[in-house]
């Protein structure tokens, strides 16, 4: 699940793909492309989750996508591993209201403080089963305040890297 004006066409995305397909080609991974409202993400990811719930199922979500993830994650007990994720994104997001160009897609789009709420809605505030949930994370982080996710994520499986960046090198 890609982060914030992101794609599936994003490094991230490619290369997890592709690794995924080389190393377990059994393994049939979905990269979809946000709406870049969280309403309308989280309805298309629920749609996704229903569609896939009768077989194996993980999530693998990156900064906001990790945000998406971990709700997910509580919702259906599913296991999911977040890569440098937003635990608090409606903090940061106040700052991208107003228009915004997603670099990937080149879609113009408003977001208003509506979509903040929306963002909010999904907040775990106390995580139920923090076992489901790995927390991949570099401390050379630049968009988010790494100590943030490791305090959240406490009680999950963590691997925290020196230097790094929000790409997760």
């Amino acid at each position: 699940i890609h982060g914030f004006n992101s794609s599936p066409q994003s490094e991230k995305a490619t290369r997890l793909k592709t690794w995924v397909e080389k190393h377990y080609p059994h393994i049939n991974v979905l990269v979809p492309q946000l709406p870049n409202f969280p309403a309308q993400a989280e309805k298309m990811l629920n749609d996704l989750v229903l569609q896939h719930q009768h077989g194996r199922l993980g999530l693998v979500g990156s900064s906001l996508g990790g945000y998406f993830s971990i709700w997910f994650s509580e919702r259906y007990q599913l296991p999911a591993v977040v890569v440098n994720p937003a635990v608090r994104p409606f903090d940061l997001l106040q700052n991208y209201l107003g228009e915004n160009v997603n670099p990937y897609t080149q879609q113009h789009y408003v977001l208003t403080p509506k979509h903040i709420v929306e963002l909010k809605a999904l907040h775990v505030a106390q995580l139920k089963s923090p076992d489901l949930i790995w927390l991949l994370q570099q401390k050379g982080d630049e968009v988010l305040d790494y100590h943030e996710a490791v305090a959240y994520l406490s009680k999950s499986k963590q691997t925290v890297e020196p230097g790094g960046n929000h790409a997760f090198i």
